[in-house]
């Protein structure tokens, strides 16, 4: 069966839009629910002892990912 998503490439690195905040260059999550979910599967693979918390952007409307540390 051939793939039917031609846009997509296999051998092609997804780079996430990215946003400065501060000193930081962090990822954008278009929405809460986004951000939340990539928090979870992040405090997941890395084996992170507190979770990371998702916050708006106090630059633009979309959202980050902040540890409390």
């Amino acid at each position: 069966m051939a793939n039917r998503n031609k846009h997509l490439n296999p051998n092609q690195v997804y780079e996430p839009k990215r946003c400065w905040v501060g000193d930081t260059n962090k990822i954008i999550y278009n929405t809460l629910e986004e951000a939340e979910l990539a928090a979870k599967v992040a405090a997941y693979d890395h084996h992170l002892d507190a979770p990371l918390k998702a916050y708006k952007c106090p630059y633009a409307d979309h959202y980050h990912l902040a540890s409390d540390g």
